[in-house]
């Protein structure tokens, strides 16, 4: 009798990444590339799948003063529609990781959870940890929802599987069209490499990895993420478009000391915020560390980051349960002040910015137009606002509106 190796083994030391966009490429593969991994990305773009596996390789350029070619090698993919194809690699999988944007993430809950009754089957008590790299708050919640819906009743989920949230702060701009017809696989992206992940999400041993950064209470790394990254970022994005119309890159507008010294006041207050709500895992000199070292990542002029891609999707960024809202709420909680915060997101409102090709994210207009028409239900109807318990900030919000506009 001849022994034939079996090749359903679990390979450690091979990652499964669905999305092999800016996030997935140049922050999850570049970290896990370097470190040896083999790479196996999940996409839906055809074209993207075939160049991934004809040159099984791609580059990652950071930018900055010394700009730094990173080739991530022993790569491969798999068209996301080839779902028998993708839950095979996700039972054979040493660690998951999740990377295609908060709204497509429902979409490849069946063939993750494919996988793991693959996996269960093959090599029981071999738990899968899935690290959902995304902007998402209660990330691991939501999955686990979905997933409990398509595996069966026996499934032991909460031995087999382990959900990673992380606080995603690695800076990734849009490539321009030259840019990609030079190399539709490099990507470009801040120098910038730490991944923030939840300690307690692991069920396996926690990978040792340069860069990777576990922490005990993930959810105030979300919301210092959210709330002073992304609020700061926003904030620069719409304050410096409303004093610099013509502006076409974050640096240009942070050049402006206006916009530089109200970014980080409304960074601040939110700072005192946070403080406040998670007195154990934060100091205010490691805060304001952090802050002064985002306001200089914003102003990295060899990024050529861009003003309508921090600032647009306004939808999302100006939401009851986002960057400021979620802020102003928390300081509400804790009795500290939020009126800088709301200022700030009030030039939101007069957000009208084109992309390289001179066109308007089209949901921004949409929105914009209808807060001019009808401010109270634009920002119910499209924000989330509660029209009875948000009034008192609906109110202000609309004072801060028609100060700005006058």
């Amino acid at each position: 009798m001849i022994l034939t190796e079996n090749k359903f083994q679990v390979d450690e030391q091979k990652i499964v990444i669905f999305g092999a966009g800016k996030i997935g490429r140049s922050f999850i593969g570049q970290l896990f590339g370097t470190a040896g991994y083999k790479i196996v990305f999940v996409d839906i773009d055809r074209n993207l799948v075939d160049l991934l596996n004809s040159r099984k390789c791609y580059k990652v350029v950071t930018k900055s003063e010394i700009e730094e070619i990173i080739e991530i090698g022993n790569v491969s993919a798999i068209w996301a529609d080839d779902f028998d194809a993708v839950s095979e690699s996700v039972s054979t999988a040493g660690i998951l990781a999740v990377s295609v944007g908060k709204n497509a993430v429902e979409k490849v809950i069946p063939m993750i959870a494919a996988g793991l009754q693959l996996r269960n089957e093959r090599f029981p008590g071999h738990p899968l940890d899935i690290i959902i790299a995304e902007n998402m708050i209660s990330g691991g919640d939501f999955m686990k929802e979905k997933l409990l819906k398509n595996l069966p009743p026996e499934f032991q989920f909460n031995k087999m599987t382990g959900l990673v949230e992380t606080s995603i702060g690695k800076m990734v701009p849009i490539m321009s069209g030259t840019d990609l017809e030079k190399d539709p696989l490099q990507v470009f992206a801040e120098p910038y490499n730490t991944l923030i992940l939840d300690k307690k999400g692991f069920r396996n041993p926690i990978p040792k990895i340069k860069g990777l950064a576990p922490k005990e209470n993930i959810k105030a790394w979300v919301d210092r993420k959210a709330f002073i990254h992304n609020l700061g970022h926003a904030t620069a994005a719409y304050y410096g478009h409303y004093l610099h119309h013509d502006a076409v890159f974050m640096y240009e507008v942070l050049a402006d000391t206006k916009v530089l010294n109200f970014t980080r006041d409304v960074m601040m207050q939110s700072a005192d915020i946070l403080l406040v709500a998670y007195p154990d895992d934060f100091s205010a000199v490691d805060i304001e560390e952090h802050i002064e070292d985002l306001l200089s990542r914003f102003s990295n002029i060899y990024l050529k980051d861009t003003v309508f891609r921090v600032g647009h999707d306004l939808c999302r960024k100006l939401s009851s349960d986002d960057r400021f809202m979620g802020a102003v709420k928390l300081g509400i909680n804790h009795g500290k002040p939020y009126d800088k915060i709301l200022r700030a997101m009030s030039y939101g409102f007069f957000f009208r910015v084109v992309d390289e090709n001179g066109s308007f994210f089209k949901y921004d207009i949409v929105l914009l137009d209808a807060l001019y028409s009808d401010f109270e239900n634009t920002l119910v109807e499209y924000l989330g606002f509660s029209r009875e318990s948000d009034s008192g900030i609906i109110s202000e919000l609309k004072k801060y509106m028609n100060h700005i506009n006058m």
